[in-house]
């Protein structure tokens, strides 16, 4: 008698759907027949598990990376296939660094999964940015082309809808911005940043209602719309707002209704080793043209690092705290920082850090960032 696969009791198949661990293992089973699909779009709670933001942790072995879920503080088992080395960014569930010869590589994780058949298009080569004129510089940066890359942030998935990706890129230790629009440019375009003589370390970009704002060390922010090669639409926002020595500036989309910056404050504990210590959280008002400090994110939560900001609805996400930031290592404050332990998460409301008591991350000789799985069934 053959197996009836179909018509398999809903409660068996949801055991299955919890034992899951990737989108691509979720995939296959939505697609055996149209009753495993349909368990398998109905069961949110653990798709959620799979979208939420994870951290990817490099392991003590050549092209090994771990997978560390915080919201259950699970570390899954399996083992992530890239080289061990630092990534400028990671957005749209691909990580992003910089090649000899300055080319620019995307890499997806979860397409590379030890054990596993590597899938096709898990890596994307981008044409070479223009490297420093100055023959010292150049030289400079050839031999440490992974860190010439400082923010990268892309507008879509570059395999699933390759039309709507761009992918914008803060390099050359904050001082140059370029894009490049994957289904239409051969080459990078640069944008100009001498709107004003002193507009030239930028921190972050984000797109927002089809814009890219950037905000600079100073706290000031710009923005600049991509229509054509031209880069003259860059245009000072908003002046800039006070705050202290040490800190880094994050810029979030929180689900195209709200632009926030985050400072980031943080302390030295010694030459090796910056601490993170604090928070604070604005709101841009774009009819007074100035950012409104702001005391909560209510039902939200945001990720932040050398990874795109991201800001979630804990709503969807079980096990995510509200009203908290979750942050890891970032090499724009602490490039110099031999040890990666500057992770944990912040609770808006009590102002206190929770530390990651992680052995994984106190091994490690390469800084961990959050990476998400691009989802779609």
């Amino acid at each position: 008698m053959d197996a009836d696969w179909a018509n398999l009791p809903k409660h068996l198949l949801d055991s299955v759907v919890e034992r899951l661990v990737l989108p691509s293992d979720y995939f296959q089973f939505s697609f055996v027949c149209k009753s495993w699909c349909s368990v398998a779009k109905d069961n949110k709670s653990q798709r959620s598990k799979m979208t939420t933001p994870m951290l990817l942790i490099p392991a003590n072995k050549k092209h090994t990376w771990h997978l560390y879920r915080v919201m259950d503080n699970k570390v899954l088992d399996l083992q992530i296939s890239v080289p061990n080395k630092r990534y400028c960014g990671s957005s749209k569930g691909w990580l992003i660094t910089i090649e000899k010869k300055f080319v620019v590589t995307l890499i997806n994780p979860f397409f590379r999964v030890k054990g596993r058949r590597k899938k096709e298009n898990s890596v994307i080569h981008l044409p070479p940015l223009t490297p420093p004129l100055d023959p010292i510089h150049k030289r400079h940066w050839s031999r440490r082309s992974e860190n010439y890359g400082v923010k990268v942030t892309m507008t879509a998935d570059p395999i699933l809808n390759a039309t709507d990706c761009i992918v914008v890129i803060i390099y050359e230790e904050l001082c140059q911005m370029a894009f490049i629009r994957l289904s239409k440019d051969s080459t990078w375009t640069y944008i100009d940043t001498s709107v004003d003589k002193r507009w030239r370390l930028v921190e972050e970009v984000a797109y927002f209602q089809d814009r890219f704002y950037a905000v600079d060390h100073w706290r000031r922010l710009v923005s600049f719309d991509i229509t054509a090669h031209s880069n003259s639409d860059v245009k000072l926002v908003a002046q800039g707002i006070e705050g202290k020595r040490f800190d880094k500036k994050y810029i979030v989309n929180s689900d195209d209704k709200e632009l926030l910056m985050v400072q980031r404050y943080y302390t030295f504990a010694d030459e090796n080793r910056a601490m993170t210590v604090g928070f604070n959280i604005f709101k841009f008002n774009f009819d007074k043209r100035e950012w409104i400090e702001k005391n909560t994110l209510g039902n939200v939560a945001l990720f932040l690092g050398d990874n795109t900001s991201m800001s979630v609805s804990t709503l969807n996400f079980p096990g995510c705290q509200a009203n908290c930031i979750y942050f890891c290592h970032d090499k724009n404050y602490n490039g110099r920082v031999r040890h990666y332990c500057d992770s944990g998460v912040y609770d808006i409301k009590s102002q206190t850090i929770t530390r990651y008591d992680m052995s994984l991350l106190k091994m490690t000789n390469q800084p961990a960032i959050w990476v998400v799985p691009t989802f779609q069934l």
